[in-house]
């Protein structure tokens, strides 16, 4: 019995084995492609009969098996699994306009509307609450009070789209919600759902309601709104922790163009393409302006170098971020009683001083860091045991994550890049000049008792304002040098 039991098993691993190689074998070398093929056919189309055709010249009978999804309301095109080789193979067939990989994009307040010209007592019409703006981004929060149903009617009757099936999604103000996720897994930190992150800020920027006394624990107290608030929002989640995916960038603009959307919003890029019709973005706003909507995107955060604008096409409009005449200020008094300036957005209240540590005198050698390292206070180059209830110097711009996870009580960064804008950190934190960062760094090293204090930020009013701020992308057009791109300032 024991000896049949084993020639069983025997088999039944051989057949695991022999299935697992068969699947390896027809995937193998295999990556998604989208494959363009221009606009809609006029007249009764069937994306799938006509895209699995295409795929038979290849697969032959086993075409369908190969096909992730089809475009068909608004252009015509579909995704595929293919080798390289495959891929040279429908690159010339005729139909088809271009074909690339499905990579991955990424994501690139109380007073801007004021601040533009464009105040709450502007004169409004009725006509705005039957405005229409599609997000692409990576979801929202319904409950939040800038999307309050109250005394929204019914959706305008050109809306085609829904917003069903998602439990607790409660649609009025906005009135579309879908999903979008083209290989269909999911990570832990992700959920199958329109809802959370970005777009929440996006969406609330382009259409929120008005919300009085809105704050950052108290800084930039005001009322939050959008530029159109009675406007409706169209939400089209395409993006998750890991990117956002070009397939479902192209989905989302298929749905948002045929559900009657009357502007599309993303702010959202990847690796510059001098091949407008290689990128999704630009081939999505592309049928939109064909159906009389036009797509406001950013053109990017990798400035201030030249030629980093992201998004270019001559028929969207592509926007740099500009710095407004409000500035947020945090100043570092270190144990010789002297006070540097510098910038961040501070909530946290530090009433003592505390030791102050430079970043390279304590490095994590134990996890194989050197001085080198940890004066950048990269994660896990600190040594938690020199760190530990101290404010640590680095000599570059961090995301405080190094100094937190290492138990610091604070961080003081020094770099050479303009302090035309300000974040927030996890832990008290000032981000200063390099000249400062010098200074604050002698007065360590002169010193075995040295000292600071991280003081809660302030609001002081920028007079140079406005201007493009550093971390926005810049032109010229790395496509067609003669098309102005960026082309609005925000």
């Amino acid at each position: 019995m024991a000896r049949k039991n084993s020639f069983l098993w025997f088999v039944l691993l051989g057949l695991i084995c022999s299935l697992v190689g068969t699947a390896s074998a027809e995937d193998d070398g295999r990556k998604e492609y989208i494959v363009y093929m221009g606009a809609k056919p006029p007249g009764d189309f069937s994306a799938y009969d006509t895209h699995t055709n295409i795929l038979q010249e290849i697969f032959g009978s086993k075409a369908s098996t190969f096909l992730v999804h089809s475009y068909e309301r608004s252009f015509n095109g579909f995704v595929a699994k293919l080798t390289q080789e495959e891929m040279q193979q429908m690159k010339g067939m005729d139909e088809v306009v271009t074909i690339f990989p499905n990579k991955k994009k990424h994501l690139f307040t109380t007073r801007s509307w004021d601040y533009v010209g464009f105040p709450q007592q502007v004169k409004r019409t009725s006509v705005e609450s039957d405005v229409i703006i599609g997000v692409l981004d990576s979801g929202i929060w319904p409950e939040s009070n800038s999307f309050d149903d109250k005394g929204f009617g019914p959706p305008p009757s050109k809306w085609m789209g829904s917003c069903q099936g998602f439990p607790n999604f409660t649609c009025n103000k906005v009135i579309g919600a879908k999903y979008y996720r083209s290989f269909g897994q999911f990570t832990q930190e992700d959920m199958p759902s329109p809802r959370e992150g970005h777009g929440t800020h996006t969406t609330s920027t382009a259409a929120g309601g008005l919300v009085n006394m809105a704050s950052l624990m108290g800084y930039a107290s005001g009322t939050a709104r959008g530029g159109v608030p009675s406007a409706r929002i169209a939400v089209y989640k395409i993006c998750w922790s890991d990117g956002c995916n070009d397939a479902d960038i192209l989905a989302a603009f298929d749905d948002a163009i045929a559900d009657g959307v009357d502007i599309i919003s993303l702010s959202v890029g990847g690796k510059t393409s001098k091949d407008y019709f290689a990128d999704s973005i630009a081939i999505g706003a592309f049928h939109a302006m064909k159906n009389g909507i036009l797509t406001s995107n950013d053109v990017g955060n990798d400035g201030p170098n030249y030629f980093t604008t992201r998004n270019f096409s001559p028929w969207s409009l592509s926007v740099a971020a500009t710095t407004i005449d409000r500035k947020f200020v945090t100043k570092a008094r270190l144990g010789g009683s002297n006070v540097y300036e510098g910038v961040s957005i501070n909530t946290f209240e530090q009433n003592d001083m505390y030791p102050l540590i430079d970043g390279g005198d304590a490095p994590n050698t134990a996890g194989g860091f050197t001085s080198r390292e940890s004066r950048s206070c990269l994660p896990k180059s600190l040594n938690p045991e020199l760190v530990k209830g101290k404010i640590v110097f680095c000599n570059r711009k961090t995301s405080g994550e190094g100094a937190l996870l290492a138990g610091a009580i604070g961080t003081l960064m020094a770099d050479t890049r303009p302090q035309d804008s300000s974040r927030s950190y996890p832990l008290p934190a000032s981000r200063l000049s390099s000249q400062d960062g010098n200074n604050i760094y002698n007065y360590i090293s002169s010193t075995s008792n040295a000292t600071a204090s991280i003081l809660k930020s302030t609001e002081v009013n920028d007079t140079t304002a406005p201007f493009v701020v550093s971390f926005s992308s810049r032109g010229p057009n790395p496509a067609t040098l003669d098309i102005l791109k960026p082309g609005l300032k925000k």
